[in-house]
């Protein structure tokens, strides 16, 4: 009974982190099933090399919400965290970021429309392209870091619920044929918009935040702020989102839908992880000096919670994949085995950058860290095409760039000691 007490006692004290971290994780797992609810609806009707030129156009516009997003997470829910009460903060911080993303949403979109007119290669996805970048305007709309950093991400979750629930009848009554390509990706940029428009509208007439255009030299301020996370983010997105352009170019848009199958088979289990650290964040960030053990704990945790993972994906991954793609999309599955190492590298990744180097303002050695990432990444998947060009050689250079960021950490603050 003492335990019990014990235990109850312990949920209490820690409830907002439980919800925080039980809503981040809804929020990944709905972004993760949804794909996988639709996916052998959709892959069976628009085809896999339709459904790879679908994924290789939103990797292309990723880059442009790189831009816009532009780092400014981690800062700000730094911010907000450690004060989530303060009503003029909250409200300085959200326009300081909004102000500053509709400066670099301006920016994105003439740079957009410069490369869709003057690279030719990209003529025949224009149409594709042109509908999935209206999806940049969520980055905009929606700052995800200060519902974390307020520990209120169920509302979030909510909205995004809503409109992707709303958009499956359109998917499926309308979807029927290769046909419907741009009609997919219509679909799917309104229910992205519905919703960013409606968490929009809560933060205005729900939080009342007084949310107000700043100047140019708090805009400056913020983006200089932000930009060694900027870096960091940058860098490791456009690794990832990269994978599925080498891959469209040198091999094609099959194995650009193999490559997206096996990654959404990997997302599903990261999101379960992933969350982890970000609601752990609050917590952790919130005294003064890093509590070493607590720190330690998360880590060993997360490793035999990766390494489990890794092991159930190797059992379950080949039946999820005849389920969902059937025996066509069956390349897949040693694509999957592959990149479940990746969980296991993102999740000690993850807690070093949250856990040691955020709090201490280290924030270099993250940018540094996504620099050496990207450099071997690069490095390996480009020398390997060029040698043999198989999708298998590029699966494998994002294993790698993986593992050397551990290591990179490790090497790291232990030389600097800061742990």
């Amino acid at each position: 009974m003492n335990k019990l007490r014990l235990i109850i006692s312990k949920l209490r004290y820690n409830k907002l982190i439980i919800e925080n971290y039980f809503f981040m994780t809804v929020l990944q797992l709905l972004n993760s099933l949804f794909y996988i609810i639709i996916y052998p609806f959709v892959i069976r009707k628009l085809g896999a090399e339709n459904y790879g030129t679908y994924v290789f156009s939103l990797s292309i516009i990723t880059y442009f919400i790189v831009l816009i997003s532009f780092g400014f997470d981690l800062p700000s829910l730094n911010k907000i965290s450690k004060e989530p009460k303060n009503f003029e903060l909250k409200s300085k911080t959200i326009s300081d970021v909004l102000t500053s993303k509709l400066y670099l949403f301006i920016g994105s979109s003439v740079l957009f429309f410069s490369v869709l007119f003057f690279v030719q290669s990209l003529e025949k996805y224009s149409a594709i392209l042109f509908i999935v970048y209206f999806q940049t305007i969520l980055s905009v709309l929606v700052p995800t870091w200060y519902f974390q950093g307020v520990q209120k991400m169920k509302i979030v979750t909510y909205f995004q619920i809503i409109f992707k629930v709303f958009s499956l009848p359109f998917i499926f009554f309308f979807i029927s044929s290769p046909n419907d390509l741009d009609l997919f990706s219509i679909i799917m940029t309104l229910s992205t918009l519905f919703s960013g428009i409606s968490i929009f509208c809560y933060l205005l007439f729900v939080e009342k935040l007084n949310m107000r255009l700043t100047s140019f030299i708090e805009v400056k301020k913020t983006i200089l702020e932000a930009l060694p996370f900027f870096w960091s983010s940058s860098t490791s997105i456009i690794r990832q989102q990269s994978t599925n352009i080498i891959i469209g170019v040198f091999i094609g848009m099959n194995g650009v839908a193999y490559f997206d199958l096996a990654s959404k088979l990997i997302l599903l289990p990261q999101s379960l992880a992933m969350s982890i650290n970000g609601a752990l964040f609050p917590k952790v960030v919130s005294s003064e000096k890093i509590n070493k053990s607590l720190v330690k704990k998360i880590i060993n945790y997360e490793i035999y919670f990766g390494l489990f993972v890794i092991v159930m994906i190797a059992l379950f991954a080949k039946y999820a994949i005849l389920f969902l793609g059937g025996q066509s999309m069956m390349p897949a599955y040693n694509l999957t085995l592959m990149l479940s190492v990746t969980i296991l590298t993102w999740l000690v990744v993850g807690c070093y950058i949250n856990f040691i180097f955020v709090p201490q303002n280290k924030y270099y050695f993250i940018t540094y860290n996504q620099f050496v990432a990207f450099f071997v990444y690069i490095l390996v998947s480009l020398i390997g095409v060029l040698i043999y060009k198989d999708i298998y050689v590029i699966v494998i250079a994002t294993v790698i760039s993986g593992i050397s960021e551990v290591f990179y950490c490790k090497y790291v603050i232990s030389k600097n000691k800061l742990f």
